[in-house]
């Protein structure tokens, strides 16, 4: 015989409606859904009955029902290539504070630097009927991306594409990597390195700002680059390897903050000091940069800024105001602390 539990069920009670906002208040529906958009046009004594109904209420407006009959979610799309770094979480404050005062929520989801999973991140998100994308330094090729923007609204951050359908907001990567080579030069280095971030979004154009930079401050004789990533392990491995050159290279620029402090990792385990031995400049300015005990000179890009701006990009598409391609470019500037100073006197060489 089964045994009859001891749990009471309670009558479930059914979430209430806008109907029932509109019958408490004492107005029509179409009032209601006026004040819950912010539409001009509602007095002030039916704008508070409203308000005070939903509170009562605890009314939630259905967003999958709105946004059937608005066809629009107020919703964003972001993918976002690398968690990891802490550059995109500037990039991430900016989208959502931006997102927010223009009135569209904001979903993240992210392909973790691998191509073939950002490419599903996005179709997920597309699936999900947001209004427009902002791609944050994708690794995707551009076709994909063009794929996209012939389906809705996009905004990609921080790498440039050719895809002709797109918004882009991104910083100038050549003129960055002059910044640093131009520092090191003045502070009298002539051995230069270059760890760059392999396939990373923008790591071949910081690569070609770094050779531009070396060969017209007459440097071209000491170009030395070697395969890195924008990872510390990245970092790390570049390092490694240019401590095999004799003799060594006295300053590095690396393609981000994060192989930077990979870089300074496989220095210090060499017994090499910084910057008395091997200056280093990183690129970002990310709040890892800023730490006292690394206070890394790193190239200024603005992730807020271009989170904001891009927010604001899409918005334009989706509401109508613009529908030509807009390419916003940043200009850097150099953060200087104390990983950077003169070279050593004398050329260093590891046994």
């Amino acid at each position: 015989m089964p045994r009859r539990s001891n749990v009471k069920t309670q009558p479930s009670q059914s979430e209430p409606t806008i109907l029932d906002v509109a019958r408490k208040a004492r107005v029509s529906k179409s009032l209601v859904s006026m004040v819950i958009r912010g539409d001009d046009g509602v007095s002030p004594k039916n704008r508070e009955a409203v308000l005070n109904a939903i509170e009562e209420l605890n009314y939630r407006p259905n967003a999958i029902a709105r946004s059937l009959v608005e066809r629009r979610t107020r919703i964003l799309g972001v993918m976002i290539s690398d968690l990891r770094n802490p550059f995109f979480g500037d990039v991430v404050s900016g989208i959502q504070i931006r997102a927010e005062e223009l009135g569209y929520r904001v979903l993240f989801n992210t392909g973790d630097c691998v191509p073939k999973l950002e490419e599903a991140a996005i179709e997920s998100l597309l699936e999900l009927r947001v209004d427009g994308l902002i791609l944050a330094a994708p690794r995707v090729d551009d076709p994909i991306i063009e794929r996209a923007g012939r389906v809705l609204p996009v905004v990609v951050l921080n790498r440039d594409t050719s895809a002709t359908h797109s918004d882009s907001v991104t910083n100038d990567n050549i003129a960055g990597a002059g910044l640093a080579v131009e520092h090191l030069a003045g502070l009298g280095h002539t051995r230069i390195a270059h760890i760059d971030g392999g396939g990373g979004a923008g790591a071949s154009v910081r690569r070609e700002g770094y050779l531009r930079a070396m060969r017209r401050l007459g440097l071209g004789d000491h170009i030395l680059t070697v395969e890195g990533a924008f990872t510390e392990n990245g970092g790390y491995r570049g390092a490694c390897e240019l401590l095999k050159s004799a003799p060594l290279p006295t300053a590095i620029f690396a393609a981000n903050d994060i192989s930077a402090i990979g870089a300074l990792r496989a220095l210090e385990e060499a017994g090499l000091r910084t910057p008395a031995d091997v200056s280093v400049v990183g690129y970002d300015n990310t709040s890892l940069a800023a730490l006292h005990q690394i206070s890394l000179t790193s190239v200024q890009q603005f992730g807020t800024d271009n989170g904001r701006l891009g927010v604001e990009c899409l918005v334009e598409r989706i509401e109508g105001k613009r529908s030509t391609p807009r390419h916003e470019v940043h200009a850097p500037t150099l953060v200087v602390r104390s990983s950077t100073g003169p070279p050593p006197n004398e050329p260093k060489t590891l046994s």
